[in-house]
Order: structure tokens, then sequence, then C-alpha cells
């Protein structure tokens, strides 16, 4: 599965309400995990099994739990058994369909 999530405080203490903290602290927790990764500037995906996916997003939201009194958590999941390197394998079939489309 490829789950997608973005995990964010609220009721900290930055003057700014700057998260990049509380973020670093998910990502860290994430680029430990030794799953399959990227990250953007809205979104964290991640692949793997149900169980270890989730409990990597699960340790993620609660270290950001530290940064604030709340934490807001978006998942979108791409689940689809039986299919692996996913994470690379959607871009690849889409830059192929877009120079496909270029060439016609």
């Amino acid at each position: 599965m490829l789950a997608a999530f973005s995990v964010a405080p609220s009721g900290g203490e930055q003057p700014d309400a700057s998260v990049h903290d509380a973020v670093a602290a998910a990502v860290d927790i994430v680029r430990r995990s030794g799953l399959p990764h990227r990250t953007d500037s809205m979104f964290t995906t991640i692949e793997g099994e149900w169980d270890e996916v989730f409990g990597v997003i699960k340790e993620a939201t609660e270290a950001v739990g530290q940064f604030g009194t709340r934490v807001s958590l978006v998942i979108k999941a791409d689940i689809r058994p039986g299919y692996t390197g996913e994470i690379d394998g959607k871009l690849e079939r889409l830059e192929a369909a877009i120079e496909e489309r270029a060439e016609n």
C-alpha cells in the first residue's frame, strides 16, 4: 500500500505558527523506518504493508504531538494487494503516458 499523510500540530508556542520542527520530527521517524518514502511540501508518502505503514504514521503523529496541544492528521491510501514498488512505478507510468501524448 501507499499512504500519503500530512501531520501538523496546533496550539504550539511558535510565534510565527511554523511547524517545520514538528514536521522534521515526523519525517525523521519515516526515514528511520527503512520503508520506501518520499516527502514533498504537502505530504509524505510511505510504502509498505498495512501494519508497518500505519505503525510509522502513528509514531510520527505522536512525535508531532509534542509540539502542540492538538494534532491534525490527513491520510490518503492506495491499497493494491500484490503490488510493490508503486511509489516509483506510478510515477514512471505517468511520465511514459505524458511522453506518449507528446509524441502523438
